[in-house]
């Protein structure tokens, strides 16, 4: 089993160095899908993407801003996943972010962002026929892993606020073709930045700032088969508390941040290479408040594997 285990991780390993010296895009396990793995398989892969703006919202009020001219973000990530049980999962994901913008003086910023694991858990699952109905619930903490500054929106790496996020999935597969919605809520908490005042609606002498909690609601459909899948994707993020950004102002890490997203996710296996997977899509923020109106390109590849001696090979049907 060990001598398995090491010619599998020799295998990803190397995959993994070769993608990382071409690679143009990424992805990664999705926390809000219905995508499960077995028990004992373990999926290690490499994840990036690379997201502009130019325009974005202040409150309500597009605009541009030549201090600032295209704010560019690119985040490469390395993750993990790993079946607990058949219907229990963990996924670790370690992003290094860079940004950047092309006016102005603002320097950008990079550095390890935050380390994240989820647990995913399926509770109920249904099947008759062609239909399978199945009900799961996601968990997600998330903590800094460097001290680097939140109160440099919009260059930050991140909010570095400590965050739990729950999450439920309900998920409908007919055949080939499904559609799955999930709702979830956000606890962050209060950070602490480099002043000893600030001024929000109202002037706080404080070097501590809370951060509103937030919703998010996602819903994809499309086809998914054993080799390939296709999916159209819609996502509402929500600020619950903040305010909005002051006229000519930078912004703030309490801000209300909204924003309502569309985009498309793809997923393929070789038939060759079956443990071998490439993910690639887009998402562009097609509404706001006090966020940029992005567009993010993302794509990865995963090699999935069993740590056991007897594997089956996994489907995407789940």
């Amino acid at each position: 089993m060990m001598k398995c285990l090491y010619t599998h991780l020799f295998k990803c390993l190397v995959i993994i160095i070769c993608f990382w010296a071409s690679v143009q895009q990424a992805s990664a396990q999705a926390e809000n899908d219905a995508i499960m793995i077995p028990k004992n398989y373990l999926c290690p892969g490499v994840m990036y993407s690379t997201s502009d703006w130019t325009n974005y919202w202040e409150g309500t009020f597009k605009r541009s801003n030549g201090n600032i001219g295209t704010l560019n973000t690119k985040m490469y990530s390395v993750m993990a996943t790993y079946g607990i049980t058949n219907n229990l999962i963990a996924t670790v994901n370690v992003p290094y972010v860079t940004t950047n913008a092309s006016a102005g003086t603002l320097e950008g910023q990079k550095g390890l962002q935050d380390i994240s694991l989820n647990l995913k858990w399926r509770g109920l699952r249904l099947k008759s026929g062609k239909n399978t109905f199945s009900l799961l619930a996601s968990v997600t903490g998330s903590i800094p892993l460097t001290n680097y500054e939140a109160d440099f929106d919009p260059l930050a790496l991140g909010s570095h606020s400590k965050n739990f996020t729950g999450r439920l999935i309900v998920d409908y597969n007919r055949g080939k073709y499904f559609i799955t919605g999930s709702g979830a809520y956000m606890t962050r908490s209060n950070i602490t930045i480099d002043r000893t005042s600030y001024y929000t609606t109202q002037l706080i002498y404080s070097n501590q700032v809370e951060l509103p909690n937030m919703s998010d609601y996602n819903l994809r459909t499309g086809y998914r088969s054993k080799y390939f899948i296709a999916e159209l994707v819609g996502d509402i993020s929500t600020s619950l508390g903040g305010f909005d950004i002051r006229k000519n102002d930078m912004p703030f890490p309490s801000n209300r941040m909204n924003m309502t997203s569309a985009g498309i996710n793809l997923r393929y296996r070789l038939k060759s290479l079956y443990n071998l997977e490439f993910t690639a899509g887009d998402d562009y923020v097609v509404k706001g408040r006090n966020v940029g109106q992005s567009n993010m390109v993302h794509g990865g590849i995963t090699y999935i594997f069993s740590l056991s001696k007897k594997a089956d090979q996994v489907s995407y049907k789940n």
